[in-house]
């Protein structure tokens, strides 16, 4: 049977937002809970979608929010937690009690599909508390079988217009002359917004994606400091990266972490220990990936001739 409507649970941030598009396209109904309005109010026009004040956090309004629903998707994630073992207590509340909450309510009320974003790198054993963390979730969608179907993208980091990672680094060249850059070497392979939220909307159809984890990422890889580089080149800010040994890099992560929102933190730096790529297949179903070039210059270069140009040539073959 066709998925109809579905629950998107953090459906107002930046992924969230890119699946909501994607899923009212599909004519799916969408109910997307908030814990301000306000911070859905881009979603409010889309049609079938309603947003409601809801903090999912409570297991009797996650049990009502679940009535007569078809599938969840669940998009929480956080990068920064106080510290703890063997992850820190926003972790553990974001990444392993949510999902545990999510099954045993979507349990309840016979909801036949869960879609879980989790991230690339996410292990028991792994460098940071995030990725041991993101790893404790997946174990909490796995044991919602075989009662419920379900999925689990693991997503390099994902760039696209309102990203918080090239932008990050986008917001600190125009601020700063020369930039000293923790992780320097560490490789990546970004993966576009429009890719994820594809993948999830043919997640929820596909009988052969229950039970399965897939990687998402792209058609690359980069250092970080060639993706600095890069944005440097979008946004006519070149600016010096001066990598970090990672001694350095932690002391760095410790005085940004005294920040509010901080930018970086040490756990940040322990995950990139480990290489933040595919092991295989970069996208499921043999799907092609974005080129982050292809998107990257029309968001990041609105300043630059060069960026204005790339986007030109890219909307106007």
């Amino acid at each position: 049977m066709s998925i109809r409507t579905v629950l998107l649970i953090g459906g107002s941030g930046f992924v969230g937002s890119a699946v909501a598009a994607r899923l009212a396209a599909a004519g799916k109904t969408l109910l997307i809970p908030t814990r301000r309005r306000e911070h859905a109010r881009h979603l409010m026009c889309l049609p079938a979608a309603e947003v409601v004040e809801a903090d999912v956090s409570d297991p009797a309004t996650l049990a009502a929010l679940m009535s007569g629903v078809d599938a969840v998707v669940n998009l929480v994630g956080v990068l920064h937690s106080r510290p703890g073992r063997p992850y820190g207590p926003d972790f553990a509340h974001a990444h392993v009690a949510l999902p545990e909450r999510i099954v045993a309510a979507a349990r309840e009320a016979h909801v036949r599909r869960i879609v879980h974003i989790s991230a690339l790198g996410a292990a028991a054993d792994g460098p940071s508390e995030y990725q041991r963390s993101k790893a404790a979730g997946e174990a909490a969608i796995h044991a919602a079988g075989p009662d419920i179907g379900w999925t689990i993208l693991r997503p390099s980091v994902i760039f696209g217009p309102g990203d918080s990672f090239l932008n990050l680094f986008a917001g600190l060249l125009k601020a700063f002359p020369l930039l000293p850059l923790g992780g320097a070497k560490a490789r990546f392979q970004p993966v576009y917004v429009g890719d994820v939220a594809d993948v999830v909307a043919e997640a929820l159809e596909r009988a052969d994606a229950v039970g399965q984890t897939f990687e998402m990422a792209g058609p690359r890889q980069y250092s970080l400091q060639e993706l600095v580089e890069y944005v440097g080149v979008l946004t006519a800010r070149p600016r010096p990266v001066i990598p970090l040994p990672e001694g350095l890099a932690m002391l760095q992560a410790a005085a940004l972490e005294c920040l509010p929102g901080p930018l970086m933190s040490r756990d940040n730096v322990r995950s990139m220990r480990a290489p933040n790529v595919a092991s295989g297949a970069p996208q499921p179903w043999g799907r092609r990936p974005t080129a982050l070039e292809a998107v990257a210059p029309c968001y990041l270069g609105s300043l630059n001739k060069r960026g204005r140009y790339t986007a030109f040539q890219l909307h106007h073959p």
